[in-house]
């Protein structure tokens, strides 16, 4: 099980001291049976009055910061250390529910799975769902393991991946009209593709260990991908951006509907607009020897 050590520094800078409003930080990495966190320490600059920790509706954490006085620059550091399980591809046992599409979720599970199902994104002529039923056939009967491997390495082969430092994410039906877009625009299409097939779906934001020579994209920021939901494997991640079926070298931190729901800091300031002159973050994900 490899160790890996996440760096994470934020730092804004003003043109003259300002005051913050309330911040909301979600930096830890979410712990589950392939994530355990072993160590975690985080600064502010300058320091808060008040840090709390609290589970949002989705079971992130979430630091909420505080602070009194002013200043013409915050900073944000995190250092993480985890133990981290990879999984490659989808475990669905043979003869499961799930294994052939199109299937049926549980009716138990529906009402918690409703809102994930739900597309959110306008697709008036259906050209998102037109792109998406591309990868589903009848004879053979498609695979679901199969169909969203497909959409996923369809996604990194014919989309061209742009960074972008702007915040907010393109609408999906734009991001296919362009054939490029970033991290977080492929994750938001990919996530309306597949509940136009009627997967349950959300959205992932977390950190990427980029090796040598992979050539993956994505490093030195924080990255975004996919899970869905499949009977008897419960959520599976899928990077379209690398064409990651798996967690292999994907870090969770925050999962959510959509991507607002999992910013990793988000607060406000008093001042003029032109009293901010940028943002830096910078990212190290370092394998443990």
């Amino acid at each position: 099980m490899p160790v890996l050590t996440i760096r994470h520094k934020t730092e804004y800078r003003y043109a003259k001291p300002v005051s913050f409003g309330e911040h909301r930080v979600m930096l830890r990495p979410r712990d589950s049976h392939d994530l355990r966190v072993i160590g975690l320490r985080m600064t502010v600059d300058p320091a808060p009055v008040s840090l709390r920790w609290i589970h949002d509706v989705f079971g992130n954490s979430v630091g909420i910061a505080k602070f009194e006085g002013q200043s013409d620059r915050l900073v944000f550091e995190s250092e993480a250390t985890i133990d981290h399980e990879p999984k490659f591809g989808i475990d669905l046992p043979h003869g499961d529910a799930g294994l052939i599409y199109p299937f049926q979720y549980e009716p138990e599970e529906m009402p918690d799975l409703w809102r994930s199902i739900s597309r959110q994104y306008p697709d008036p002529n259906g050209t998102i769902e037109a792109w998406a039923r591309r990868f589903v056939t009848l004879d053979p009967p498609t695979n679901s393991r199969d169909l969203l491997t497909d959409i996923t390495h369809a996604i990194k082969q014919q989309f061209r991946y742009r960074r972008r430092t702007d915040p907010g994410v393109q609408a999906p039906l734009e991001t296919l009209q362009l054939g490029t877009g970033t991290c977080r625009d492929f994750a938001l299409f990919m996530i309306e593709a597949v509940r136009s097939l009627g997967f349950a779906a959300r959205f992932v934001s977390g950190y990427l260990h980029v090796r040598a020579s992979s050539g993956r994209v994505g490093g030195g920021s924080t990255h975004a991908w996919v899970q869905v939901y499949l009977p008897s494997a419960g959520w599976v991640e899928f990077d379209p951006t690398n064409g990651i079926v798996g967690n292999h070298d994907l870090i969770r931190v925050a999962v959510a509907r959509e991507p607002r729901q999992a910013l990793p800091l988000s607060g406000t300031y008093t001042g003029l607009r032109s009293d901010s002159i940028g943002m830096k973050v910078d990212i190290d994900v370092i394998a443990q020897a």
